[in-house]
């Protein structure tokens, strides 16, 4: 699965707007749609991405040990 579709999924599931997760990161709601829609998150930027998701690196990755 797409980074994006992942950042969506679990945002929504979180209960976050764009905006919230946008605020919580200190990026605009712009770059987390930008996200959502196939752009790629700065690397610095996924650990904050995965803790603010409440999920682990690996989930937001889509990475998988037996893969």
């Amino acid at each position: 699965m797409e980074i994006g579709k992942i950042i969506k999924e679990q945002r929504i599931k979180k209960g976050l707007t764009q905006k919230e997760l946008a605020e919580l990161l200190k990026v605009s709601a712009q770059a987390v749609s930008k996200w959502e829609r196939g752009g790629t998150p700065d690397i610095l930027l996924l650990v904050p991405l995965a803790k603010a998701l409440g999920i682990s690196l690996n989930l937001l990755l889509d990475y998988a040990e037996n893969d």
